[in-house]
């Protein structure tokens, strides 16, 4: 059962943080001008009731949610209890929930599947089956949600949405909800419902809610228990709501008749920047006020006790201390999650799908369409190299696409529930890849397939039955994709448009393309400089193995009109080369008797290896980077 004392409390907080936005580089280096944006505050809140945190702009509504969240950057003084014990990062993730002002669920969920996978990542194995799914249908119809629980995310109206995103933080069932601005930009009758949601779920079930609002309502008074006035850092009043009024009326403030006493005391509490001398004026008064409270406030700060309605020996242990789920749970609830985003059940379901699986068979068609026609009137082994470059070129880039378009969600939505300490960095990667990777490598054997069984790219003598031929073609250009997500996957960590990092990964791969495909530039005509340099690149050996195992010691496929040999490297026989050897030669460098290793350039099986080494090595460094701690103002551009 719940203590009827539950309580959270501030004593003499002070918190020191960036004032101004900075530079790119005072970020980086850690100067960014920084202030006292809380000075002395000190309050109460209890069981059962619904506080607001009313202030203007750059009041420190937000900071002080940060800091009792144990969020907030910079040094922090005073105490923050939650029943008497210090609030520590662990015991606010585990006990408590934070709605930030803008928060982005994925796209593709229903309502229902969306607390289903919260559910299943926020609370204990040991909590059963039956009983997370009655918590989703009670938190679905506290928040109004019942009838729309199978609607798409996407198809929400903001009022739905904005309920949905608070339902994410109440589904493990917090004691403490913080929740940043959770009516901005709703019209008023649904910041009157959201709010009077939010009043009875804390009576309900004797929670602690704390909201920030910047123009509160008069309307909504009834429901806010609590009320604490910011300016600049300091508090003008912090209390009863029902006292509010008789305080302000006891210093020589009486609210006027007609007026919105939660605006008309907000007005009180804000600094006039109209004009010097009315900021002179203004910013006098409010620290006479703030002085005012401090000497006189205590009798209101007291707790008035619970409504003689509510009955608070029933109310049980909350879910949430059960504990969290093992990472085995954690990592299929990632999976489904997933997989269920991919249901063709909306259109972003149908995008994602297309965009995993049928993208590149689509592309491949194509190729096999031209080139198919193409070969009707010549073929010749400079039109397969084009074939092979094509083939490495739409891989490459077509995989940059579907990594930016359906990555960004997944990304942004772990920067948001890792910070709720829900897994970690190297947790996402590694079930993200066990997610994706078997997807993309049935897209690349599909599309390799059609053209490789389709224009004959194997064993003329073994059309259609030259399985281990496809495998090798196929599977190398499933590493150049692989390796091409995690390259843009790297570059999505930091850079928050997706569009962005897409453009970087096509000038990368590009540059691969130009230096290290051997299709439009021979290597053996290289700078010595940038032969070298190809070699870090994954194209370089993908590319020798496609062009070995389609070239070497092949007999060319000459004009469906001509039927000559070709009994010398000579043109004049009707065709360039005398097999394709002769066609490497002119791309790639041969061992002479062996014995310039240095120089050899094809070797099918190292060259395959060493493909699917340059994705190991970018999968590693991605895992690194997810585990080492970014940046607050790297991190903070994906939540706000």
């Amino acid at each position: 059962m719940m203590n009827s004392e539950f309580i959270l409390e501030l004593i003499s907080v002070f918190h020191t943080g960036p004032v101004e936005p900075g530079s790119c580089l005072q970020k980086l280096v850690g100067n960014v001008p920084t202030g006292v944006i809380l000075k002395d505050v000190s309050l109460e809140i209890h069981g059962g009731e619904l506080m607001a945190i009313l202030g203007s702009k750059g009041s420190g509504k937000r900071a002080l949610l940060e800091v009792i969240s144990r969020r907030a950057q910079g040094p922090t003084r005073g105490q923050i209890l939650l029943n008497h014990v210090p609030m520590s990062l662990r015991l606010f993730q585990d006990s408590c929930g934070y709605v930030t002002y803008k928060t982005q669920l994925l796209e593709g969920l229903t309502a229902k599947h969306t607390l289903e996978y919260a559910a299943k990542l926020s609370l204990s194995s040991k909590i059963g089956s039956s009983v997370r799914c009655g918590r989703v249908r009670q938190v679905l119809a506290d928040l109004a949600l019942t009838q729309v629980a199978n609607r798409p995310v996407e198809q929400l109206t903001p009022s739905e949405y904005r309920r949905l995103v608070i339902g994410v933080q109440l589904i493990k069932d917090p004691l403490v909800v913080l929740l940043d601005e959770p009516a901005w930009g709703l019209d008023p009758l649904n910041t009157y419902f959201v709010i009077s949601i939010l009043s009875n779920h804390a009576k309900k079930y004797n929670r602690i809610i704390i909201i920030t609002m910047e123009k509160p309502r008069s309307d909504i008074l009834p429901f806010l228990d609590r009320v604490t006035y910011l300016c600049l850092g300091d508090v003008v009043y912090t209390g009863s709501t029902r006292h509010m009024i008789d305080y302000f009326r006891s210093i020589g403030f009486p609210c006027p008749e007609l007026e919105n006493p939660l605006m008309y005391y907000l007005c009180l509490s804000t600094v006039d920047r109209r004009s010097r001398e009315r900021f002179i004026d203004s910013n006098n008064q409010i620290a006479a006020l703030v002085e005012k409270f401090k000497v006189e406030g205590g009798p209101y700060r007291k707790y008035s006790g619970p409504p003689p309605d509510v009955d608070l020996s029933e109310h049980k242990v909350p879910l949430s201390a059960y504990g969290r789920p093992g990472i085995l749970s954690t990592m299929l609830a990632l999976l489904g999650r997933g997989y269920t985003m991919m249901f063709p059940c909306s259109y972003v379901g149908i995008e994602h799908l297309f965009f995993r699986i049928f993208l590149l068979p689509a592309f491949f068609f194509l190729l096999w369409n031209f080139y198919w026609q193409l070969e009707l009137f010549q073929r010749s082994f400079q039109s397969r190299g084009g074939l092979l470059f094509n083939c490495l070129a739409g891989t490459a880039f077509l995989a940059t696409a579907a990594t930016s378009k359906t990555f960004a969600q997944h990304r942004t939505r772990y920067y948001h529930e890792a910070r709720e300490g829900l897994y970690r960095g190297p947790l996402f990667i590694m079930t993200y890849n066990i997610f994706t990777l078997p997807l993309s490598y049935i897209s690349v054997m599909l599309a390799s397939a059609v053209v490789y069984f389709g224009l004959s790219v194997g064993d003329a003598e073994a059309v259609g039955t030259d399985w281990l031929g496809w495998a090798v073609f196929g599977s190398v250009l499933w590493a150049v994709w692989a390796f091409i997500e995690q390259q843009t996957i790297a570059l999505m960590m930091i850079i928050k448009s997706s569009y962005t990092a897409g453009a970087i990964s096509i000038a990368l791969t590009t540059f691969y393309l130009l230096v290290a495909s051997a299709s439009l530039r021979s290597l053996v005509h290289l700078p010595d400089w940038l032969y070298y340099v190809g070699h870090v690149t994954v194209l370089r050996y993908a590319s020798s193995v496609l062009h070995e195992h389609v070239f070497l010691d092949k007999l060319p496929n000459l004009p469906v009109n001509i039927s000559a040999d070709c009994p010398d490297n000579n043109a004049e026989y009707g065709c360039r080369y005398r097999n394709g050897t002769y066609y490497l030669l002119e791309r790639y460098h041969f061992p002479e008797n062996g014995l310039d290793l240095g120089r050899q350039d094809l070797d099918l099986w190292t060259n395959f290896a060493l493909s699917f080494a340059f994705f190991g090595g970018m999968f590693l460094l991605n895992l690194v980077l997810y585990l080492v701690p970014l940046p607050s103002f790297i991190k903070s551009k994906f939540r706000d």
